[in-house]
């Protein structure tokens, strides 16, 4: 079988990109476990990229929760400085907040969901890679551990079924990125199954 050849290969950027999120994440783990939290930036850019995501849509990926999660606004700019306007501005879209304290979890949420029916198509496909895994994440662990899952979540239960069903009407909406979103639909519903499953 003859090699095949991407139209617009990875470059030394991607690379780059790669050793800043192992820096500034290297320490953290994935809430309520011992994964290191960098499989999660690698996985939301493996399915980015299986998504059609060029360079800079997988170098934000990879970086996405860096500004939320590691400096702020300081990690922005160095992002931008390294990486450009395009990759920053993704990042900077798809960010929860910056703020420090955060602010009330429902209303971070709202805001979130709301900006991403008018937001450009490179931010709802980083968005909705990085929803699938960890939609993909709550559906294995609440298989191993039912309802103590909700726990781990700021909202709960009840919270985090309206914020996942919510971002799925958001990406519905919007249009775009079809089979993504349709596997995060189908995602979401057995999330949304195995939960009345429990009530019944």
């Amino acid at each position: 079988m003859a090699d095949e050849h991407l139209e617009q290969p990875l470059t030394e950027r991607f690379t780059r990109a790669l050793t800043l999120a192992c820096d500034l994440h290297g320490k953290q783990a994935r809430k309520g476990t011992q994964i290191p939290y960098v499989a999660h930036l690698l996985a939301v850019a493996g399915i980015a990229l299986e998504h059609g995501a060029h360079e800079d849509e997988a170098i934000a990926a990879v970086l996405h929760d860096a500004v939320e999660d590691q400096g702020g606004k300081a990690t922005l700019e160095r992002i931008q400085a390294e990486f450009g306007d395009a990759v920053a501005h993704i990042v900077s879209a798809v960010t929860d907040t910056d703020e420090v304290p955060k602010p009330p979890w429902r209303a971070r949420k709202e805001r979130y969901i709301a900006h991403l029916t008018s937001t450009a198509s490179s931010v709802r496909l980083v968005s909705a890679a990085d929803k699938l895994h960890n939609a993909r994440a709550i559906l294995h662990d609440y298989r191993i551990h039912g309802e103590a899952l909700w726990l781990r979540f700021n909202g709960g239960r009840e919270g985090t079924l309206w914020y996942y069903r919510g971002l799925v009407d958001a990406f519905l909406a919007a249009s775009g990125h079809v089979h993504l979103v349709a596997e995060l639909d189908r995602t979401v519903r057995e999330i949304e199954r195995l939960a009345a499953k429990s009530e019944a």
